[in-house]
């Protein structure tokens, strides 16, 4: 029988949070041809919106996220007013006050930005969106810098779910990362923030950091349970230090291999499945009672830039430094750079750097591996034909899908791609067959496992 961590636990493949992904777009899609897409959106269907904050107080030197480090409230303040200008240039090419039905701020540590400048750009949020009153607003929070005057703020402010990254209580872990959080400090802040009203929590926590062990990751979950999240992602640190120097601060012998990874990753689950959540795609888990699990069972779940999420909304614009929309006729990123970013913003005028447009075959193929991700099961021909491909020849460009069936990881009936329980933990391996850009030499990617 084949050693599947072995064979394919170190393949590095993309984790398809967008297709194609991001390191095939290109400079062919500029501000023009975003705020043409922007003009052709359905004017009825709610939107989903993402407003990057590339603002921390220090850098964890694990992170993969596009930030920098600031205390500098001017500039905080200053980089809020541009937001707010750029939500203006959206509105004004959108065809009407269109619906909003999640509402999601990331970072970087979106809490920077302050109390005033929080509820300055949530007035121009509402004021230029209607914001449907059972939208998700959600936040992303980093535990050591939350202070009871903010978790107040975001209560007042309508946030309804806020994301703690955890990552792991080890103090050994903590320290190799720089992110020094003690558990007491992570229930403070989960204290003030259900005192403010902000019902919905997750807990981002991490395998495969420097110099954990699977007795870490179970403590870890243990003391993380304890404090009721709705939702834990378990994500797999990403060491990519030739595109995050500062990962180099990391000691790459100190991080564990393929099989080991595989270890603490099983162990994460099997312990959140022991107290009683649910397993959702190949890195989340929820109560059961949870939003998420109820659509995992009607095919309701769906994959974005922040992972797993339950929203629907097939337009997702995103604003800031470096955002990326996520549209039906493609994909557009903003550049990265502060000062184009903002310079470009201020002369009414998009910052979008690049970005790539989808054609059939790339619809029907992220629909496939959409499915794949969520369901560990697509109906490809189905998909194919919905998105007018010729089901037979793309499954003739498919590669890779005979020797993972001779291996046990996926199984084929009719139509119908299945994911084996063998083949769950390869998921992502899986879903790069489907992937027609992969290999091209555009980049580099994650650990599979």
């Amino acid at each position: 029988m084949v050693d599947s961590v072995a064979k394919y636990g170190s393949a590095r493949v993309p984790r398809y949070t967008s297709y194609p992904t991001a390191p095939h777009f290109h400079d062919g899609v500029d501000g023009a041809a975003f705020g043409g897409w922007l003009e052709a959106l359905d004017a009825t269907a709610p939107l989903s919106l993402y407003i990057h904050v590339p603002f921390c107080d220090r850098l964890c030197w694990y992170c993969g996220c596009h930030t920098t480090i600031s205390n500098d409230p001017l500039r905080i303040a200053a980089y809020a007013d541009v937001l707010v200008r750029e939500i203006e240039i959206a509105v004004a090419a959108l065809p009407v006050n269109m619906p909003v039905s999640h509402v999601h701020f990331g970072g970087g540590t979106p809490t920077q930005l302050g109390e005033e400048s929080f509820a300055d750009l949530m007035a121009a949020l509402r004021g230029h969106f209607a914001i449907t009153p059972e939208a998700e607003i959600a936040i992303e929070i980093d535990p050591t810098t939350l202070t009871p005057v903010m978790a107040d703020r975001l209560g007042h402010e309508g946030v309804s779910r806020a994301s703690l990254g955890v990552q792991d209580f080890t103090e050994e872990v903590q320290q190799a990362i720089n992110r020094v959080q003690p558990v007491e400090m992570v229930a403070d802040a989960v204290t003030m923030l259900r005192q403010a009203g902000v019902a919905a929590l997750n807990f981002d926590l991490m395998y495969g950091l420097p110099h954990q062990t699977e007795a870490d990751i179970a403590r870890t979950v243990d003391q993380a349970v304890a404090l009721a999240p709705d939702r834990v992602a378990m994500f797999g640190y990403a060491h990519v230090p030739w595109m995050r120097k500062h990962q180099q601060m990391i000691e790459e012998a100190a991080l564990a291999g393929p099989q080991g990874r595989a270890a603490q990753a099983d162990t994460a689950a099997r312990r959140l499945e022991f107290h009683g959540y649910r397993r959702i795609g190949m890195d989340h888990f929820s109560r059961a009672d949870d939003a998420m699990a109820k659509h995992l069972e009607d095919g309701g779940l769906h994959r974005n830039f922040q992972g797993y999420t339950d929203d629907a909304a097939v337009a997702l614009i995103g604003f800031g430094a470096s955002a990326i929309s996520a549209l039906p006729q493609g994909y557009a990123q903003n550049t990265g750079d502060m000062r184009a970013y903002r310079n470009a913003v201020l002369a009414g005028e998009f910052a979008t750097e690049r970005g790539i447009a989808l054609d059939a075959r790339d619809r029907a193929c992220r629909a496939i591996i959409e499915r794949l991700m969520c369901d560990f099961a697509a109906d490809v021909r189905a998909l194919c034909r919905q998105h007018d491909v010729d089901p037979d020849a793309a499954l003739a460009d498919v590669d890779g899908l005979a020797e993972l069936e001779r291996d046990g990881l996926v199984s084929r009936k009719g139509g119908t791609l299945h994911i084996t329980s063998l083949g769950r933990p390869y998921v992502r391996t899986v879903a790069a067959c489907f992937d027609t850009y992969l290999g091209r030499g555009a980049g580099r990617h994650s650990q599979a496992v």
